[in-house]
């Protein structure tokens, strides 16, 4: 089985997270991506998807506003 890669063409790297924004890998799982084994490659793939999870909901709760103080509706 060969792994694609999960690289789009946005290759920026976002100075706060420290991850690409195109694809959302560290610079260091993206340059050691071409020796790393299927497995290997399969666990990239897998913090991705819990990266691309929490950014998502981190934009839900940022777009739904703060919450009120405890007690309050």
């Amino acid at each position: 089985m060969t792994v694609a890669s999960p690289c789009i063409n946005v290759c920026r790297m976002h100075p706060r997270t420290g991850l690409c924004e195109g694809c959302l890998r560290t610079i260091d799982e993206i340059t050691v991506w071409s020796r790393l084994d299927d497995a290997g490659k399969l666990g990239v793939l897998a913090r991705v998807d819990q990266r691309r999870e929490a950014l998502r909901a981190e934009r839900r709760a940022a777009a739904a506003g703060p919450l009120p103080p405890a007690g309050q509706p």
